[in-house]
């Protein structure tokens, strides 16, 4: 990958790539191979991987030693116990050290690839985060459960009505942020919904999201972790104290005098 003139990178800078994992012991050789193809492919640039175990109750958390011990640039840390994917990357941003901050699924339903057209977005929109997404018109879904595909695009849906920015997905974990994104935002949500909440709130802080079409495939190795009944309750949680947020903001926006700006 060639950096554009626009890029918020410079020639050796660092690139940090978060990697939640539970129950993934069966997948970490699918890992290796596609992270390590990341290495040959993005040459001018560093790159370190920050996995998080959330808790595994099998040996992943002993394989990633095993498979990573031996290289400085990934680094394992662990949950004691399973706390889900929102905690991990909260966790995993505290390890970060690189200039762009990049989140992906541990089951390569987005190839890792992917990550240089995000981070190549960020460069040519001046944007704070690219996100993959695949309900985009340009974007695709293959083979994946049509439950999911339903929630994924209903809860969209609804955020699409009531966030502060418009997007046609919101649920996607295959992101790309700046550093100070990373350093500036907060979110609360521990599970599948903290992809939807750190949107909202980047928004809310002004930060320019871009969206990046791009297809989404079924996973191959292993099964989802999603609770889904937690995961609605979740979204239909936010979305709530989102639209009561964006109530109270046009409530302030029409009360302000003229002339005063917000």
């Amino acid at each position: 990958m060639e950096l554009s003139t626009h890029s918020p990178l410079n020639p050796r800078s660092l690139i940090s790539i978060v990697v939640p994992v539970f129950n993934e012991e069966a997948g970490i050789e699918q890992l290796r191979m596609r992270l390590r193809n990341l290495r040959f492919l993005w040459k001018n640039v560093d790159l370190e991987f920050i996995f998080v175990d959330d808790g595994s109750s099998d040996q992943t958390l002993r394989v990633l030693h095993e498979t990573f011990e031996l290289d400085p640039l990934y680094r394992v840390v662990a949950h004691d116990k399973n706390r889900g994917v929102g905690a991990a990357n909260r966790t995993a941003f505290q390890h970060c050290r690189g200039d762009i901050i990049c989140t992906i699924d541990a089951d390569c339903t987005y190839g890792p690839e992917n990550l240089l057209r995000l981070v190549e977005a960020l460069a040519e929109s001046k944007s704070d985060i690219a996100v993959a997404s695949p309900y985009h018109p340009r974007g695709a879904v293959e083979g994946v459960a049509p439950w999911r595909i339903f929630l994924s695009k209903a809860c969209s849906w609804f955020y699409w009505l009531i966030a502060p920015v418009r997007l046609y997905t919101y649920t996607s974990v295959f992101r790309a942020y700046t550093r100070l994104v990373i350093d500036s935002l907060e979110f609360e949500e521990d599970g599948f919904v903290f992809t939807a909440e750190t949107l909202i709130r980047a928004a809310e802080l002004g930060f320019r999201i871009v969206e990046v079409p791009m297809t989404l495939h079924s996973r191959v190795i292993g099964q989802t972790k999603m609770k889904v009944v937690r995961t609605i309750r979740g979204h239909l949680r936010l979305i709530g104290k989102t639209a009561v947020r964006r109530i109270q903001s046009i409530g302030k926006s029409v009360a302000a005098p003229v002339g005063q700006s917000n």
